[in-house]
């Protein structure tokens, strides 16, 4: 599991030209949905294409702990036979999520309304992470936490044993917060109202609509107001999980810094609450061809054509577009710095509150190989040196955060020096074939 046992430092070197297919894994934050909806339908839910990281592994055993039946059936193939909106056991041992704040959060909302107790720990990164966000909302429902100082794992939480429905706007732009509070409002009577002033990512209310739950979005002057009816009996689905714009960011990412690169990355979501990044690479000057658009599984998907981008500029990124591009900025981080000029990234305190400080963590990591770097609480400002101009030859701290880890080995993929991470174990959370799958284009990657 991610941050347990030891350390595995990585080092990345200068790669020559990078090509070929990069077939990246299932979305994660569709896989825990698909996961966690299935167990809450009545009846067998397949679905394809599910990204089987260590944090959606921890998903599907807590699934089980909490009474639905998940079955692998080979590579990406599983189902899951449901118990319905309501119908969790409550578990005989405490639930492990290791990683992933996506899974913790969105589990706390299906059982905060059961009237069952359950405990919840994580891995040393997820121990840190604030979890009072989510049981704040939970709270209103009923439902009462326990856990450690600062509303940190391990957490006990008590269900409602007599929800009432909430009306609940958000105080930041989190799809996990909505997701645990519209989890909740399933088993809840009357209407569960959420209130977004920014749009966070959709999957939630794509996947709810999909198996059969009352719920309506509409544009007010208070922002996006999302409604659920509560106590539905959800349909089992069939989900075909498209690839992870998220995952697809590193080799992205990489081929448009490595000089000569030309790669095909198939089949990536689309969704326009996860985009922010491929804008922002075009507006910088990044030569990416979206072709082939379609729709699988409920989600827009499109093939990506990307090369080698020599000429690309540094730029503002508009703080309005961060919820849709949150996990992408130390990815971005990199690009600008072999970009020209100053890239601009401001509204994006919540990377403070990330797996690490993601702010912090970049900035140092950049700064050791040689780039300006400015930030406070809220911004980073990269000072780009331009194509092939990161002098590198830095070890990196990834403090368990696995986007840290693969940030700086694409770094070192165009650096004129070899960048190091202290550890690259984390990264098997999120994109257990990275390694593989980046020496298969042709990077240098040695442990």
């Amino acid at each position: 599991m991610s941050g347990h046992g030891d350390a595995q430092p990585m080092t990345a070197r200068k790669s020559g030209p990078l090509s070929g297919t990069a077939a990246v894994p299932g979305d994660k934050s569709i896989s825990h949905r698909a996961l966690i909806f299935g167990a809450m339908a009545v009846g067998e839910t397949k679905i394809t294409g599910l990204l089987e990281g260590q944090d959606v592994l921890d998903t599907a055993k807590a699934m089980r702990a909490f009474g639905a039946e998940v079955t692998q059936h080979g590579p990406g193939a599983w189902s899951v036979h449901g118990v319905g909106v309501g119908g969790f056991r409550e578990p005989a041992d405490v639930i492990d999520c290791g990683n992933s704040g996506t899974g913790v959060r969105l589990i706390m909302g299906c059982m905060a309304t059961t009237g069952m107790t359950a405990t919840f720990t994580g891995d040393a990164s997820l121990r840190k992470r604030p979890m009072g966000r989510v049981t704040d909302p939970l709270a209103l429902f009923g439902a009462r936490a326990y856990g450690r100082h600062g509303g940190r794992l391990p957490m006990t939480i008590v269900g409602a044993a007599n929800p009432v429905p909430v009306r609940y706007a958000l105080p930041v732009a989190s799809a996990q917060v909505k997701s645990a509070v519209l989890l909740a409002g399933l088993n809840a009577p009357g209407e569960t109202v959420v209130i977004e002033k920014e749009p966070t990512r959709d999957h939630s209310e794509r996947m709810l609509l999909g198996f059969g739950a009352e719920l309506h979005v509409e544009k007010g002057a208070e922002g996006h107001i999302i409604t659920l009816k509560g106590q539905p009996e959800l349909r089992p689905q069939t989900v075909a999980v498209p690839r992870d714009p998220s995952s697809a960011a590193f080799p992205v990412c990489a081929a448009l810094i490595v000089e000569g690169s030309d790669i095909l990355v198939p089949g990536v979501s689309q969704n326009l609450t996860r985009n922010g990044l491929y804008i922002t690479l075009v507006e910088m000057g990044a030569e990416i061809e979206f072709q082939n658009p379609r729709e699988e599984g409920g989600e827009p998907v499109a093939d990506l054509r990307v090369r080698f981008s020599g000429n690309m500029k540094g730029i503002e990124v508009p703080p309005e577009r961060a919820p849709s591009m949150i996990d992408e900025y130390p990815i971005l981080s990199v690009v600008a710095a072999f970009a020209s000029g100053k890239t601009v990234m401001r509204g994006v305190k919540e990377l403070r509150v990330k797996e690490s400080d993601r702010i912090d963590a970049m900035a140092r990591g950049l700064e050791a190989c040689g780039v300006t770097i400015e930030e406070d609480e809220d911004t980073l400002i990269v000072h780009g040196m331009g194509a092939g101009g990161v002098p590198g030859g830095a070890t990196a701290a990834t403090h368990l955060d696995h986007r840290i880890a693969m940030s700086f080995l694409v770094c070192g993929m165009a650096a004129q020096k070899p960048v190091s991470v202290d550890d690259a174990s984390p990264i098997v959370t999120s994109f257990p074939i990275f390694e593989g799958l980046m020496t298969g284009l042709g990077a240098t990657l040695t442990r």
